[in-house]
């Protein structure tokens, strides 16, 4: 009898000492989606881009880290057609004063502070580098088995993409573009 409690003893010790190793679930780039829009004095704009790549960290079911990559020069817009402006504005925002895609292709985000805020929904934390210029970012993210989904609004102002801007240029009158624009992100994997 006293093996038998040792042993249990011994049992419980190393059941408490394993720890659960971390899984890495690679984001589905094709399948996933980024919704884009971006508000004027006068209106509004959307669009899509596309994740070029990305992965989310788990250990055991808890959402432990995350990283991204956001092709930016997938970027269209949705709301015009073709013809209509569609191609001025896709070549603007890709233009030098707005988001520079042939200098600056890529985009990324680094999960570094998760806080679990209900079961599968975490309040995020990353480092965003838009334009080769990092800031941090945060924002609620909430999982399944297999998809995540997060709306992310970003002051493009942090990033030097000022045009426009009514907080640069307080003259601009109904020119203004909101500074702030929203990602409507669904990720699967």
């Amino acid at each position: 009898m006293k093996n038998l409690k040792s042993i249990a003893l011994a049992l419980v010790v190393v059941l408490s000492t394993v720890s659960v190793t971390a899984q890495t679930k690679k984001v589905n780039a094709a399948a996933s989606t980024i919704n884009w829009v971006g508000k004027k004095v006068t209106g509004a704009h959307e669009g899509t881009i596309n994740l070029k790549d990305g992965a989310l960290v788990f250990k055991g079911k808890k959402l432990v880290g995350g990283t991204f990559v956001v092709d930016m020069t997938s970027m269209t817009v949705t709301d015009l057609k073709a013809g209509q402006g569609k191609e001025k504005l896709e070549g603007h925002l890709k233009a030098d004063d707005f988001f520079g895609t042939d200098k600056f292709a890529t985009a990324t985000l680094v999960f570094k502070k998760l806080v679990t805020k209900a079961p599968n929904v975490y309040t995020v934390t990353g480092d965003l580098t838009i334009k080769g210029i990092t800031k941090p970012v945060t924002f609620d993210l909430a999982t399944t088995a297999n998809t995540a989904n997060a709306n992310v609004v970003i002051d493009r102002t942090k990033y030097k993409i000022e045009y426009n801007s009514a907080s640069i240029f307080s003259a601009i009158g109904d020119k203004a573009i909101n500074d702030d624009f929203t990602l409507a992100v669904a990720l699967k994997f």
